[in-house]
């Protein structure tokens, strides 16, 4: 959500989009995901939230006229995983990735710890 309030400040319109990949098993299934996304980005009037499936993220982004993608980076494990993404997609499609820096006081959480936090037995 910090990455996001933060590029909504910068750019007239934000589109969130929540991709399925069906090799992929996510932890929740894509319609729980939308709506979570589109209750937490209630406040933010220049954001929206969309999803596609069976495809690369600059196929959504042809089909919606979108020529930048926003990627929030932790550290440079991230950006080492990200800038090869980054060129393909300007390759293939002339899309730009914007790379926001996480905010330091969240940049400890990642997918991978609130999944392994959650499976913990409570305390």
């Amino acid at each position: 959500m910090d990455v996001l309030r933060r590029a909504a400040l910068l750019f007239d319109e934000v589109v969130v989009c929540v991709m399925s990949n069906s090799s992929k098993v996510g932890r929740f299934p894509v319609a729980e995901r939308l709506d979570r996304l589109r209750t937490a980005a209630s406040g933010l009037s220049n954001v929206t939230v969309d999803s596609h499936t069976g495809g690369l993220l600059v196929d959504y982004c042809r089909r919606a006229g979108i020529d930048v993608v926003i990627r929030g980076v932790r550290g440079v494990p991230d950006l080492d995983y990200e800038m090869p993404m980054a060129r393909m997609n300007h390759e293939l499609a002339g899309v730009e990735t914007f790379f926001i820096a996480a905010d330091p006081a969240l940049a400890h959480i990642s997918s991978t710890l609130v999944t392994a936090m959650s499976r913990q037995d409570p305390v």
